[in-house]
């Protein structure tokens, strides 16, 4: 079973994807309203019984998707987390995690456009995966960290590049509105054996840019949450979006960069696809 969040006659709903037909939970389980609700309700298992008694009625063509998770409380991203990334930025890799932050406001959904900004043309790709959170934690050891996490997904985590290199802090490159992809939809954490052997890809018009399995992390993912876990809370819904393998589109010779028109796909092995056209910002 996938986990979406969605329009459906222009209201916002979340449900269970499955054979291609929708179940809508919303309301319907412990009364969540949104996927995050449902999360921190810790009804998962209850949204799964009511989605096998009663199969789906609203098809993919009825819907438009919203970012997986819409309203998380807090999206920590990593840097420089995988080795080939570091050495083409010219980098050295640091003793501890490169982190930084997305706001909500800064997401758009599967099938929906990633914006270029009227400030720039240099948006770049950065395919990732999402970790969502389940069970919050604070302090929390590596060796207990997998259990706190309730499901999988993909990111495009793009970048405006020279706002991004205007200070020594990432934040005003990665947080220009409709930039940061999330979905399509949550793969649960029970149904991942083991995310070191997943493999992500990131395609730009067909033509494959990026290709790591999740074992090239530099810092896993038990790490990075326990690290994070040190300084602020966990809390169900929240969003680690763990870093970018080698090959963007800045440090290629000539450089390439995202353009109206362009169809952007990243996807990960047992979870899924995740695809975006590329629109011009318009005021």
């Amino acid at each position: 079973m996938k986990f979406i969040s969605f329009l459906h006659n222009k209201q916002a709903k979340f449900g269970i994807l499955n054979n291609e037909v929708i179940t809508d939970i919303t309301n319907k389980v412990s009364g969540a309203n949104t996927l995050k609700d449902l999360i921190a309700k810790n009804k998962i298992l209850e949204a799964k019984k009511y989605a096998s008694e009663n199969p789906g009625n609203i098809s993919l063509d009825e819907i438009e998707y919203l970012p997986l998770i819409p309203n998380p409380g807090k999206i920590i991203c990593v840097g420089l987390n995988y080795s080939e990334h570091v050495k083409e930025t010219n980098r050295t890799i640091e003793e501890n995690p490169v982190i930084f932050h997305r706001f909500p406001e800064s997401q758009t959904a599967h099938k929906q456009p990633i914006q270029r900004p009227i400030a720039s043309d240099s948006l770049d790709f950065e395919g990732e995966m999402a970790v969502i959170m389940g069970e919050g934690g604070k302090h929390i050891k590596p060796e207990n960290a997998l259990k706190h996490i309730v499901g999988y997904s993909c990111y495009n985590e793009s970048t405006i590049r020279e706002w991004q290199r205007h200070t020594r802090q990432f934040g005003m490159g990665k947080n220009f509105e409709k930039t940061g992809s999330f979905g399509p939809h949550m793969i649960l954490a029970e149904d991942i054996k083991d995310y070191k052997q997943l493999t992500l890809e990131t395609r730009l018009n067909g033509e494959v840019m990026q290709n790591a399995k999740l074992s090239q992390l530099i810092f896993d993912i038990p790490v990075l949450i326990s690290y994070v876990s040190k300084a602020m809370a966990w809390r169900a819904g929240d969003v680690l979006v763990t870093g970018t393998p080698g090959g963007v589109g800045f440090k290629r010779n000539p450089p390439i960069f995202m353009k109206p028109g362009d169809n952007v796909e990243v996807e990960i092995t047992n979870i899924g696809v995740l695809s975006n056209t590329i629109k011009d910002e318009i005021i």
